[in-house]
């Protein structure tokens, strides 16, 4: 997690408190590792120029509102995380080894994170489900940003 932000309680959450915290969809991605349909999450094409955008599941602060770009990918697409607030792991689902990325706080699903692809100066695309961060329109937290890989 990023410094000096602190894990909600919700954070090491069982099972059972999951699913009734999440709805359906949520709980689908953010806890089985689903993805939704590419072009339709709420986040997709939205741009806001300030506050960030936290972890669903347990209110992380993952990444700023300056992170966000559009790659035309289908989802939203992120370049840098706050330092911390991003885990990652290699999935060797559907045949193929691609990178996952999980919030670090409570280890919610929020997609994959691409490399070489040259939209960015990091050159890294977080490929995030829209249905696993939530926007806030608040001050962001006063943290620093890296890539993840």
């Amino acid at each position: 997690m990023a410094t000096g932000i602190k894990a909600p309680s919700s954070a090491n959450a069982d099972d059972a408190v999951w699913r009734e915290k999440l709805s359906p969809e949520q709980y689908r991605i953010l806890r089985q590792k689903g993805t939704e349909m590419g072009g339709t999450g709420e986040y997709n094409k939205f741009a806001p120029v300030e506050g960030f955008f936290k972890c669903a599941g347990c209110g992380n602060p993952l990444y700023s509102a300056q992170s966000k770009f559009d790659s035309g990918c289908g989802w939203p697409a992120f370049d840098k995380c706050y330092t911390g607030s991003v885990k990652t792991e290699t999935d060797f689902s559907f045949g193929m080894r691609r990178v996952e990325i999980m919030c670090n706080a409570c280890g919610g699903h929020l997609g994959h994170v691409f490399e070489g692809e040259g939209f960015t100066a990091t050159n890294e695309r977080h490929c995030v489900n829209s249905v696993s961060v939530k926007y806030d329109k608040g001050t962001p937290p006063a943290a620093a940003e890296s890539k993840v890989m």
